[in-house]
């Protein structure tokens, strides 16, 4: 932020440069930051893909580290927990992308117009959360429609100490960031998602047209003819021939722009055409990593640290570098594209079941294109990692092992069943474990059967003995509460002679359909366009 408030801003929308204070609704005017997500995302992907090889000399790299705005990360007084590092030490990176749509430059006032709302409160009318996971070898891209309803929380302003009291009710959440800033928009995110976000980046439009035009063009595909523009005057006048084009420029700004002449009009067409840059723009970049002109590659850096502000945990250009380094691991098939699931509201729009299952997966680590559609987090993983696990202690001879055996079938509404303890005793000897014996002590109550041993070197004799009765290693457990092997027979085993675990019901780790996914490496994706706008 800067000492006027947020950094330079972005263009009014197509057909017009109304704006109220909360938005118009999907069917109404177009917002300016909906229509630019990705020429947001350009800066920003080409500021962390680039910036590194362009800092060329020591005072130099200390002129681009001034050029970058720095604000606070989160203005809320809820602090989430650091996630839990995965086997080989490493965490998933979160990262909040917001595109303000303010107006307090007289460049920007020249690209989108709305003189009259000249230095009003900002809104953040594009989010995306990038999600980059633990391991880096997958990215997924969460979109947040700009008129979504949101509790937005407590913030207070970093510059000025004004408290912002939480909202009275659900307001729409691009008005977060006139709550202080951009880290009361980390802070709403956190509030609805209970995702932890790591760092935010957040771009102005001054300069971003002439970042694009850096890439050298970005293809794109229409199944007809296009022509942006009704009897009324509205529409973007994008005007492309059937199949693909490469557009830079002022073409790409118009294809970001355009809502009339796509599908049926709607904003969520928009966010697919939107999407279909995005990806487009992140595969030529990969496949032309480097600009040859070191001016231009100067001229470049200039405008993308002019254009961002950040959290102090990246700004400086290092730190960018260092982020796009990591990016830059995770190959186009492996980024997925979404958009929050949500409904209807009025002119409104709220998050459905299907959000919380999205935002469930990002939580947890767990990719949206479903190549690890089997993973477990928390307890289940540690089960599995158990289960998986190679015990460093070899068993002694079955004949050898000592077993207790303990009946522990009672239930809240059954009494222990008397002789089960005897009795699986009994299959132990006839399975080759001749020391194994029931305990005479009092009968208790255990959900599942479990095999207890208590310390490591007795490890390999509980795991023997579990398997032997097809119980899960998970649920071999060390336990001080034991002196020896311990078998304790379950409620879930009050009968027969073959233990059945009892089943799990894994969640549901798929990508909801309503997130409408986009794959990063599908270059065959193609925009239909509406028989109304086509020549």
């Amino acid at each position: 932020m800067t000492q006027n408030g947020v950094r330079e801003a972005v263009p009014a929308a197509e057909g017009g440069g109304e704006r109220d204070a909360a938005g118009d609704s999907r069917h109404g005017t177009r917002r300016p930051g909906q229509a630019r997500r990705v020429l947001r995302w350009s800066a920003m992907t080409l500021a962390v893909l680039i910036l590194g090889v362009s800092a060329a000399g020591y005072l130099y790299y200390r002129h681009l580290n001034g050029n970058i705005e720095q604000d606070q990360l989160n203005l809320g007084d809820n602090k989430l927990a650091e996630p839990t590092p995965n086997a080989a030490g490493q965490t998933p990176l979160n990262i909040l992308l917001i595109g303000s749509d303010a107006r307090d430059t007289e460049e920007n006032q020249k690209l989108g117009g709305a003189r009259e709302t000249f230095g009003s409160t900002p809104l953040a009318d594009v989010q995306m959360l990038v999600h980059l996971s633990a391991d880096r070898t997958n990215m997924s891209v969460v979109s947040m429609p700009r008129d979504t309803l949101v509790q937005i929380p407590k913030c207070t302003d970093p510059d000025d100490g004004e408290v912002y009291e939480a909202s009275d009710g659900r307001v729409m959440t691009n008005q977060s960031l006139g709550h202080g800033g951009p880290g009361c928009t980390v802070a709403t995110w956190q509030e609805l998602t209970g995702i932890r976000i790591d760092h935010f980046m957040m771009v102005d439009f001054a300069g971003v047209v002439s970042m694009a035009d850096a890439i050298g063009g970005v293809p794109v595909c229409v199944d007809a003819n296009i022509y942006s523009r009704d009897s009324q005057g509205h529409g973007s006048g994008l005007r492309l021939e059937k199949g693909t084009t490469a557009i830079k420029g002022e073409q790409a700004l118009q294809w970001l722009r355009t809502r009339y002449g796509f599908e049926d009009g709607s904003d969520l067409a928009r966010a697919e055409a939107q999407q279909m840059y995005m990806n487009s723009m992140v595969r030529e970049l990969r496949a032309n990593a480097t600009l040859s002109s070191p001016n231009k590659l100067r001229k470049l850096a200039e405008e993308a640290t002019e254009a961002l502000t950040v959290d102090p945990g990246l700004g400086t250009v290092k730190a960018l570098y260092d982020l796009s380094n990591e990016m830059r691991k995770v190959e186009p098939k492996r980024i997925t594209m979404t958009t929050m699931p949500n409904r209807y509201v009025g002119a409104r729009v709220e998050p459905t079941e299907d959000a919380e299952q999205l935002f469930r997966l990002v939580r947890e680590d767990i990719a949206l294109d479903g190549k690890d559609a089997e993973k477990t987090t928390g307890k289940a993983a540690e089960e599995d990692a158990a289960t998986e696990k190679e015990s460093a202690d070899p068993a002694a001879p079955d004949s050898e092992i000592p077993v207790l055996v303990q009946n522990s079938t009672g239930t809240d509404t059954l009494a222990p069943l008397t002789g089960r303890a005897s009795d699986v005793a009994g299959l132990l000897v006839g399975k080759g474990f001749d020391e194994a014996i029931a305990d005479p002590g009092a009968a208790g109550s255990e959900a599942t059967t479990l095999v207890r041993y208590p310390s490591a070197d007795l490890e390999g004799d509980a795991r023997a003995v579990a398997e032997s009765l097809g119980i899960p290693a998970s649920s071999v457990k060390q336990s001080t509460e034991v002196s020896g092997v311990t078998l304790v027979v379950g409620a879930d085993w009050r009968e027969g002679t073959a233990y059945q675990a009892p089943k799990t019901d894994k969640p549901d780790n798929t990508t909801p359909d309503s997130a409408k996914a986009l794959n990063g490496a599908d270059d065959d994706a193609c925009m239909h366009v509406n028989p109304g706008f086509t020549w």
